[in-house]
Formats: structure tokens, sequence, C-alpha cells
């Protein structure tokens, strides 16, 4: 009653006919969904068998499932929703994963958010990545766990460096103060690029134990990854 009365505008085209996800129907048609064939460790697209960077540079990480690819116009979405504290974009994205990816979650153990440091924290006043675990966690009843590891040194986006630079900004930023044995766990995060933070962070993980650590990210980038 009350959606018939206060109708939601689409939050791409602005037409009155929004719907649970805040998004008009041909607009969600036109989203690029990341549902091609593709490599079932990094994501990328492939002929869905392992790709060959992931066969020659074995990632630490051992699976990723993405929603969308990081293309027009998930990308505004996505910046609209982390610079412009568009929180209630989160409950989209996580509805929209849970209408299309067909997983498995009952050998989930744990759901880690990606961390993020407290001057980044204090400078967006939230985490992203965070956010969306929340509901992914409670609709696939999933516990989650924000406080196991922690980034802890302060680094420049990643998006501003050379590709070669990225491993090296990532070395030890992430620490994991509780013990992971034996645990499956999968990490969330917004968009994967090349992979280089959510391997950090998987290795960090496994070092704590983890027997499995998988991607759950909204968006993967047409980026090719590279030697982790």
């Amino acid at each position: 009653m009350l959606g018939l009365i206060f109708k939601t505008s689409c939050i791409l085209c602005t037409s009155q006919d929004a719907g649970a996800h805040a998004l008009c129907q041909p607009c969600l048609d036109e989203l690029p969904w990341h549902d091609a064939p593709q490599c079932p460790q990094c994501g990328t697209a492939s002929n869905g068998l392992t790709c060959g960077n992931c066969l020659h540079n074995q990632p630490d990480f051992d699976a990723t499932h993405a929603l969308f690819s990081y293309d027009y116009p998930l990308d505004r979405l996505l910046q609209h929703y982390k610079y412009r504290e568009s929180l209630h974009l989160a409950d989209a994205f996580a509805q929209l994963w849970f209408d299309k990816k067909t997983l498995d979650y009952a050998y989930i153990d744990l759901i880690i958010p990606m961390p993020m440091h407290s001057i980044r924290l204090k400078q967006r006043g939230f985490n992203q990545a965070l956010e969306i675990a929340k509901i992914i966690s409670k609709n696939a009843n999933i516990k989650l766990d924000y406080t196991a590891c922690q980034r802890i040194k302060f680094t420049p986006p990643q998006a501003t460096l050379p590709h070669k630079e990225r491993i090296k900004n990532m070395r030890g930023v992430f620490e994991c103060t509780k013990n992971l044995s034996g645990l499956n766990i999968a990490v969330i995060d917004d968009v994967m690029t090349t992979g280089t933070s959510l391997n950090e962070l998987a290795k960090t993980l496994k070092q704590a134990g983890a027997a499995h650590v998988e991607c759950w990210v909204i968006a993967r980038t047409l980026a090719k990854p590279y030697s982790y």
C-alpha cells in the first residue's frame, strides 16, 4: 500500500516504476551481468576452465563469484554508493545477489568483509563492503565477522598505482587476530580489479588457518590479473 502511495524513482533513469531493487525493469535488464563463461578461480572471462594466469600464478583464494562486470552503468551505481553515502544501494546489491547467484551457501562457515583502515573509514564514514556483507550474512544465515582481520597499514588507493606497484603496496597490510583453523570463508568486496587486495587478504586468512577462501564481489573488472 505504501509502495502505491510513495512511488520510488529508478536510481538510473528516474522513472516512477522502480521495483524492490530501486531499479525499473528496463534498467535492470541492461545492467552488465557477469554471466559469461569465466575462470572459476579468478572470475575473468574464459571458456569456463581455470585460466592460464591462475594455472601459472596460483592465487591464494580458491574461487571468485561476481554479480556484474564493472561496466556502465553499474560503475556509476557503485561510485554513487561509495562516494555519495547512498547506503540504500547496499540493500539493492544484496537483493540482486540472491536473485542471480545460485550458490551453495551451506558450506561457507564465515563471511568476512574487506577490511578498511581506520583513517579511510573516518574519511568515508562507512565500509561499503561491510554494509553489503551484513545483509548477505543475514539472508544466507552465515556468521559475519568484521573484527577477525584488520587493515593495519594505510596505503594509497590501488586504483592510483601502476600494476607493478599494486602488489608491493598490499604486502603486509592485513593482520588476523583469530584462529580460523579449518573454516571455509567468503570474503565480500564491492569491486575486484586485478585481485591483488583480495589475494593478500586470502593469504592472511589462510595463514590464520582458513581451509578455503573465496571472493564474493559485486563487480569484476575486465582487466586481466597478473602475477600474485
